[in-house]
């Protein structure tokens, strides 16, 4: 039976998976993204890194990837060949063209979000859905849409980049300077600022506001609400069926599903009843390499766009 491999490259790790068609697990591996002394602006040697990842997983194997698959944060270039914009850890991969690192072999590349919700659709929360929504909670707030089945890119790549929805056109400007964004109301990098500096991140402010801090319950709520106007907002743009939301700030838990279904009871466009799913992300680090491993399948298969 064939296989794919895909690579999800991270600032600070790339994780790989082997999969067969049916999305089975045939071997796996991690290693730091800038190991053996690479520096950040180093490209060639993180590609060299990606390289060694994909040379252990075939060996694991024992035979040759029908497909490979790579996931970075940043919008692919229209050639395919690389990613054509991309920022924080991994700027200096920008531009460089990964079949000339990978024995001539071109990788079929995605944007990590897009990855992710792949991922989440093939394997895990989503299933089998044709309309889905993933929101990435973390230091800053990713996101990706399938819509009728097929994976939302855009003209250049910016469909699903959610965290920088507009909620306060007078609030603060994110890095891509537009005003009071989702990113900056739940993002873990604002956080200190969010907090008048008392918690540095969402697990001790969670920690704070499940022991009854009032001031702690005050940040975080103001968060979970700002984040249900934006999960609002998308539900009727997109309309899905299932809203997928991950990321370190997921891991919340109960503590942040369930205030955030209270405010979406008040909020949500429920015709005839129906009720959007919110529901938290199944494959925690995995989605992306899996995710990169099936859009890769597809790809080769001649049908990238079907999910």
């Amino acid at each position: 039976m064939s296989y794919a491999i895909g690579i999800d490259l991270g600032g600070t790790n790339i994780k790989a998976v082997a999969v067969n068609e049916d999305g089975d697990v045939l071997a796996r591996t991690s290693a730091p993204t800038h190991g053996d002394g690479v520096a950040d602006e180093d490209g060639a040697a993180v590609a060299r890194n990606v390289a060694r990842q994909l040379a252990a997983l075939e060996t694991e194997v024992g035979r040759t990837a029908a497909a490979v698959g790579l996931a970075a944060p940043g919008l692919v270039a229209r050639d395919g060949r690389s990613m054509a914009s991309i920022s924080g850890h991994l700027e200096s991969v920008e531009g460089l063209v990964w079949a000339e690192y990978l024995g001539g072999r071109a990788p079929a590349l995605l944007n990590d979000a897009h990855a992710a919700l792949v991922g989440e659709v093939w394997r895990g929360a989503a299933a089998g859905a044709r309309d889905a929504v993933l929101l990435t909670l973390g230091t800053g707030v990713g996101g990706a849409v399938l819509a009728e089945g097929r994976l939302l890119r855009g003209h250049l790549g910016r469909a699903g980049h959610l965290g920088h929805m507009c909620l306060d056109v007078d609030g603060a400007r994110d890095s891509l300077g537009i005003p009071g964004t989702l990113e900056e109301a739940v993002g873990n990098r604002t956080l200190p600022e969010r907090s008048a500096g008392r918690f540095r991140s969402t697990a001790e402010l969670v920690a704070a506001y499940l022991a009854g801090d009032a001031e702690a319950a005050r940040v975080w709520l103001r968060s979970v609400f700002q984040l249900a106007c934006a999960v609002t907002n998308i539900i009727n743009a997109f309309d899905p069926e299932v809203f997928i939301i991950g990321g370190g700030v997921a891991r919340a838990g109960r503590a942040l599903f369930d205030p955030l279904a209270e405010y979406l009871d008040g909020m949500e466009w429920r015709p005839q009843g129906h009720r959007v799913r919110v529901v938290p992300a199944a494959l925690g680090d995995a989605a992306g390499a899996l995710g990169a491993a099936r859009n890769a399948e597809q790809s080769s298969s001649g049908s990238s766009n079907q999910q």
